[in-house]
């Protein structure tokens, strides 16, 4: 089983940070956001790891290399300038992820869930295509996402209340971005409605740690949180 770690964006609410660093670069508790998620990989038992990018692209493969430091083989998807969004960036990737269910992390968050779970999601995914974990909606999206119905994914649209919150984390079967047009940029949001449509979505809840780093103040929150808890192996 292949992992997917999403660093293509832009990081615009982190200007100026982003000018000049890529986002999943920028550090927090000492290290780089995408390292955190790198080592966390290499704990669960992870050796092949999939990196998209485009802005600043070539800063991420120079701090990264081949993975090797890290126990792993990375292999680059390189996007053009302005990247392809999230469903087009992993349609683009297909061809390195192989035939079999992926992980796919968004680069910019942090979060202490236990990769090593993907392994269980992939073999209980059976007629589903999909499994995302989901959290307790952050202040600054308390609307959420999508709700659970025990493991089956639906739209919150209807119940708000009961909404939750996707924490960029998801196992995927290729065949899930089978609609996607080679090359094209396209959102996930489109294909979740459709596989929730379809009911072949499944989800979890995390209740751990959870940070979604998309704006400098957020970062700074998590550098010191991070920095204060650094003997602490309960949080790293």
């Amino acid at each position: 089983m292949k992992a997917m770690i999403l660093a293509a964006g832009r990081g615009e609410r982190l200007r100026p940070l982003t000018d000049t660093t890529p986002k999943p670069l920028l550090r927090a508790g000492g290290k780089a956001l995408i390292v955190w998620h790198l080592h966390r990989l290499a704990a669960a038992g992870w050796r092949e790891v999939v990196i998209n990018h485009a802005h600043l692209g070539e800063q991420i493969e120079a701090a990264l290399g081949d993975g090797s430091a890290f126990g792993l083989s990375i292999a680059y998807s390189r996007e053009p300038a302005g990247a392809l969004e999230t469903a087009g960036g992993i349609a683009a990737a297909l061809p390195l992820l192989g035939e079999q269910p992926f992980l796919v992390v968004n680069g910019d968050i942090w979060c202490d869930w236990d990769f090593a779970r993907a392994h269980l999601a992939a073999q209980a995914l059976d007629q589903c295509r999909a499994h995302l974990l989901l959290v307790d909606n952050p202040p600054h999206h308390p609307e959420g996402d999508f709700r659970l119905a025990g493991e089956t994914l639906l739209s919150a649209a209807d119940t708000p209340g009961d909404a939750l919150t996707y924490a960029g984390i998801g196992v995927f079967w290729p065949d899930f971005f089978a609609a996607v047009p080679a090359g094209a940029a396209m959102k996930l949001r489109p294909l979740l409605d459709d596989g929730i449509a379809r009911g072949v979505i499944r989800g979890e809840r995390h209740h751990g740690r959870w940070v979604d780093v998309g704006t400098r103040e957020r970062l700074a929150e998590l550098d010191m949180e991070l920095a204060e808890a650094h003997a602490s192996p309960t949080l790293l």
